[in-house]
């Protein structure tokens, strides 16, 4: 007998080709030798877009002169852009490009934005004076032009990263063959691995960017990242011999299964005996869960659509309230960029006599607490909970999702308790009407909030990401974890809805609003108390549809 292993066993059990088209064999594609190269161009793909977002809203108060309320409104606008054109990305890549080249595509995109937006922040700035409480305050008046090519560029990077992110995932995860048991568990780590890739490098970004951007140029902290993304691109290219592709279905996948919709309206009036062989041959079908969604079963009568067509569609349908009740999560997640960091930004940063760290460095600690705790939740917690629940991965994905939820609300109410803190240290030492003066309050009393979301993530994010590309199609895993996504995007555009919304409200007649310019006179407490009251409402809804759920490979979990 050959002592070498027969190509039947060496081929992976997915529909999957190599780069020229041609079946590939396990021992020499895929599994962590390509996952590797593709987490390394997350990481710097992370460094880069947080080497934006996490210091955005300071300079667009401190160089582009706009208000707390004005500036974060425009942060959250562009991260819920950034966080919802991966559906269109998912879109493209999914029906026509394919992921590999969409994400090539998308990362010269990418790199031509960060280009632009290093060169709009090299031009040069006006100097101004205006009165404040009776003083003459310097502010920076930026031309025309450059705040034009700031926002160009800076939805560049939003349509870059529309394509760049639900591609590199999901074609991360098909490295690993679903269908055999140690590629299927490795994959399960591997989105814990991801996301510890991805924190690795937003926490880096943090830690460095935000401190040259405030003290030596915005400019030169904004040209790193595109430097990075430059290196990304070619260390993508060189795993290119070794990566696994899906094989195209010849009939798209949005095509089939917006065809059950469409056909089962058609066939609304149909009578039940027109299509009950076709619900019986359904129910034949032990994987498969056709009791629920029954009207879509409608879809069956004529033959125009199959069984699979419409429990596919049945599957992206119970997908839709574990989507919405995640919104309230994803509001939360909002703030760690725009009001967590305009705290800081007021009270003691000192380390050491003569040196201050950044406002926005304080969100590394969400990365340090996320690098620090995967290991422990993959290595340690996942192990002790496997023994107990006898699951696979310790706890279902909806558990995992559903924990993170609970500690956001935590991490609100421990928010509203710090604010509270700071507004009545600003009034004990005299300083509500100085907004310039710095409250002699640690931004340590901040490190809590952001540990917590940072642990809530872990939970949360990375349940999302894995539920989100297991429970889809196969053939609409970008789109799966492009829907993952838009949970954050949406989450941004309902943040910046609500703080608009507020700031009039609470802002008429000359009064101070919930977000005045002057900190020490607003209210963000109240507005932390409002995010956890929705956060528990929505996550009392989560609980509701979570219990219901029946998973499309219920092996998996």
């Amino acid at each position: 007998m050959s002592s070498e292993t027969p190509p039947l066993l060496d081929t992976v059990a997915n529909a999957v080709v190599d780069y020229r088209g041609q079946r590939v064999l396990r021992s020499n594609s895929g599994g962590w030798r390509s996952a590797c190269f593709i987490i390394g161009v997350e990481v710097a793909e992370r460094f880069a877009y947080y080497g934006i977002s996490c210091n955005l809203v300071m300079y667009l108060t401190e160089q582009l002169a706009q208000s707390t309320a004005t500036a974060a409104e425009n942060v959250n606008t562009w991260s819920g852009t950034a966080s919802s054109l991966p559906l269109l990305g998912a879109f493209v890549a999914d029906s026509y490009l394919g992921r590999y080249r969409t994400i090539i595509i998308a990362s010269c995109i990418y790199i031509l934005g960060l280009s632009l937006l290093t060169l709009s922040a090299m031009l040069p700035s006006s100097i101004s004076t205006s009165n404040y409480v009776g003083k003459n305050k310097v502010t920076l008046a930026s031309s025309e032009l450059q705040v034009n090519l700031f926002f160009i560029s800076l939805y560049l990077v939003a349509v870059g990263q529309g394509g760049h992110k639900p591609c590199v995932q999901a074609f991360g995860a098909d490295q690993f063959d679903g269908e055999d048991p140690v590629e299927c568990q490795a994959k399960s780590s591997f989105f814990n691995w991801w996301y510890f890739g991805l924190c690795t490098g937003s926490s880096v970004a943090m830690l460095i960017l935000t401190y040259v951007q405030e003290n030596l140029s915005w400019g030169l902290g904004y040209g790193i990242p595109c430097v990075a993304m430059v290196i990304a691109l070619g260390v993508f290219f060189l795993g290119t011999r070794t990566y696994r592709h899906s094989v195209k279905e010849v009939k798209s996948p949005f095509v089939r299964i917006g065809q059950v919709f469409v056909t089962a309206i058609k066939n609304r009036r149909a009578k039940p005996s027109e299509i009950a062989i076709e619900e019986e041959a359904c129910r034949t079908l032990p994987q498969h869960n056709s009791e629920q969604f029954k009207f879509l079963n409608k879809a069956l009568q004529g033959k125009v659509c199959t069984i699979s067509d419409v429990e596919e569609a049945k599957a992206v349908l119970r997908l839709i309230p574990i989507w919405a009740t995640s919104l309230g999560y994803a509001i939360v997640v909002a703030q760690t960029s725009t009001f967590f960091t305009e705290q800081g930004a007021i009270l003691d940063r000192t380390i050491f006599p003569g040196f201050e760290i950044p406002a926005a460095s304080l969100q590394f600690f969400i990365g340090l607490a996320i690098v620090f705790f995967i290991p422990i939740y993959d290595r340690i917690f996942v192990p002790i909970a496997r023994a107990i629940t006898t699951k696979p991965f310790g706890i279902t994905m909806l558990q995992r999702i559903g924990t993170g939820m609970l500690l956001s609300i935590i991490c609100m109410v421990v928010a509203v308790l710090v604010e509270i803190k700071r507004l009545k240290t600003a009034k004990e030492y005299g300083l509500v009407d100085m907004p310039d003066v710095t409250i002699p309050m640690s931004v340590w009393w901040l490190l809590p909030q952001y540990v917590l979301s940072g642990i809530a993530d872990v939970f949360t994010i990375v349940g999302l990401q894995e539920f989100f590309y297991d429970q889809v199609p196969s053939e609409l895993r970008s789109v799966g974890l492009a829907l993952y996504l838009s949970i954050l995007g949406i989450g941004n555009f309902l943040s910046s809805f609500l703080v608009s919304i507020i700031e009039e409200v609470t802002g008429g007649d000359g009064k101070d609003s919930w977000f005045a310019d002057n900190l020490n006179r607003a209210h963000l407490d109240y507005f932390y108390w409002l995010l956890a009251g929705i956060s528990a409402v929505a996550f009392t809804a989560y609980l509701y549809f979570a219990k219901s759920y029946i998973y499309n490979r219920p092996s998996t979990i």
